[in-house]
């Protein structure tokens, strides 16, 4: 971790060079599960960001809490000292046998644990993600776990469908998937509940092997929209990622051009591409001199 965290810290020193005099609009600290580091690790990572960056017209600082089980009372303190408000922590499901399909070691009361803390640490934009058509769910444990959710009166609740390679080990291992149809019925009863609740829909995308080729849906309640999920979703402003697995995705907004930077995924390739991937992210600067 030593070695990842020195090469991330060069690449983000680095960023912050080829963007000085740029402010941002939002940071998102996440894809993947950030809180399954250590406390002191994100700080020393928090604390980067605010040396190198400006972040005084930040709107939005997102970090993705992700799995309960990786949530702690310290880590959540860390998060608040530097002013992140707004976490997602993610049940994927309420349903213990469902949890268990699709190989995760918490239970559904690990999850409200973990929200309770959240808000007595003092989070007040949460988002949680359900997920329509896994293994071993039906419409009605479905039904309990957008009803659950709604209890807790999150500020954005994502509403995903399963997207599922043939071949891949939730498909073989998880057990049996709900039909296209039964997982359509799941999609149309939140949209009705979650309008009944005052919640309104910001964002729509689609995925590769969708369940009965349907979609992921944001929801949100009033004035509460995610503004780093409409920037992505729309690609109306530049992105810069950094870490394994980022894609940094260039917006010329005048002629609709985007050029897409991606880092490699896998830990032991991103240590081993440092060079090349700083001498990817010159092209920031060359994009923004060169846009008409």
């Amino acid at each position: 971790m030593d070695q990842y965290l020195a090469a991330l810290f060069k690449e983000l020193d680095y960023v912050a060079e080829t963007m000085k005099g740029r402010t941002l609009d939002t940071v998102y600290f996440g894809g993947g599960t950030p809180t399954a580091l250590k406390a002191e690790e994100l700080d020393a990572i928090l604390t980067r960001i605010g040396e190198r960056f400006d972040l005084s017209s930040v709107k939005e600082f997102t970090v993705e809490a992700g799995r309960p089980d990786s949530i702690t009372e310290d880590k959540l303190k860390t998060l608040r000292a530097h002013g992140i408000s707004r976490i997602s922590i993610n049940p994927q499901t309420l349903e213990d046998q469902v949890l268990a399909a699709i190989g995760r070691k918490h239970s559904a009361r690990d999850i409200l644990d973990a929200y309770a803390l959240a808000r007595e640490v003092g989070f007040e934009s949460i988002n949680m993600d359900l997920i329509a058509g896994l293994p071993r769910d039906s419409f009605e444990g479905f039904c309990r776990s957008l009803n659950g959710v709604l209890a807790l009166e999150p500020e954005n609740i994502t509403v995903h469908t399963l997207a599922l390679k043939k071949g891949s080990r939730l498909m073989e291992e998880g057990g049996a998937l709900p039909s296209g149809e039964e997982t359509a019925r799941m999609l149309d009863f939140s949209r009705e509940t979650l309008r009944g609740a005052g919640y309104l829909p910001y964002y729509l995308y689609r995925q590769k092997y969708m369940s009965g080729s349907l979609e992921n849906v944001g929801w949100c309640l009033p004035g509460k929209e995610s503004v780093y999920n409409i920037i992505m979703m729309e690609e109306l402003q530049t992105v810069v990622s950094i870490g394994g697995g980022g894609v940094t995705k260039l917006v010329n907004r005048k002629n609709g051009r985007i050029v897409r930077l991606p880092n490699p995924k896998y830990p032991h390739d991103y240590l081993t591409s440092r060079d090349k991937i700083l001498a990817q992210k010159d092209e920031i600067a060359a994009f923004y001199q060169d846009r008409t």
